[in-house]
């Protein structure tokens, strides 16, 4: 049976996880299936700050820090079928370093509104705070940054 680390110490750094052997080294990519690609291309570039780094009519590539989140169209969902890809499912979660509450104040200024503002949910521990928005498909986003200690 594995061990995994208690609640608190899931958020990387994992260094629960250090010097176990891994067959996988890094997440490449996440695929998020969406209704309108373009509008969720403005919303994770403009808004979330994302790059997009390869499009076509179908697919779109956006990268931060060597990680692609790959949004579907729905043309290219049906081309490669996941078991049930449907819009809004997901949650992603995202680390910045900034303060949360410049975070907020920019989603502001882009009228994004705000699902649950820091501090207001269960999963906010000791050492991490978050704050949650909604892409244009529904899939909810949370935007953590560890706690000042």
């Amino acid at each position: 049976m594995i061990s995994l680390p208690s609640r608190q110490d899931r958020h990387f750094p994992c260094t629960s996880c250090y010097g176990h052997f891994a067959m996988l080294n890094a997440i490449d990519h996440v695929v998020v299936t969406v209704t309108d690609l373009e509008l969720s291309i403005d919303f994770y570039t403009r808004v979330l700050g994302l790059d997009a780094h390869y499009h076509d009519a179908t697919r779109t590539d956006l990268c931060l820090d060597g990680f692609a989140l790959r949004l579907h169209g729905p043309e290219a969902s049906a081309a490669r079928p996941a078991e049930s890809p449907v819009p809004g499912s997901q949650t992603l979660g995202f680390r910045s370093s900034l303060p949360l509450a410049e975070v907020k104040a920019h989603l502001e200024a882009l009228a994004i509104p705000m699902e649950l503002a820091p501090g207001a949910t269960p999963d906010d521990i000791e050492t991490w705070s978050s704050l949650y928005v909604r892409d244009p498909d529904g899939n909810l986003i949370e935007i953590s940054r560890p706690r000042r200690r």
